[in-house]
């Protein structure tokens, strides 16, 4: 099941482009908000954001 607090990761990742920040947005850790964000991409078996050491960008379906 996909949760109110995985859209709200993905939401705050979205608007920021930084793991990070977002985590801080959202009130967790980077990792709990990577790990939400990561199973939110298991269970729509899809990548919604790319990553690099440098970067962070929504895919295409991300960003819908």
């Amino acid at each position: 099941m996909i949760t109110l607090r995985q859209l709200r990761f993905l939401v705050a990742v979205a608007d920021t482009l930084n793991f990070s920040r977002a985590a801080e947005t959202c009130f967790v850790t980077q990792p709990t908000l990577s790990a939400g964000i990561k199973e939110l991409e298991d269970r729509l078996g899809t990548q919604l954001i790319e990553r690099t050491r440098r970067s962070v960008m929504m895919t295409p379906l991300g960003a819908r």
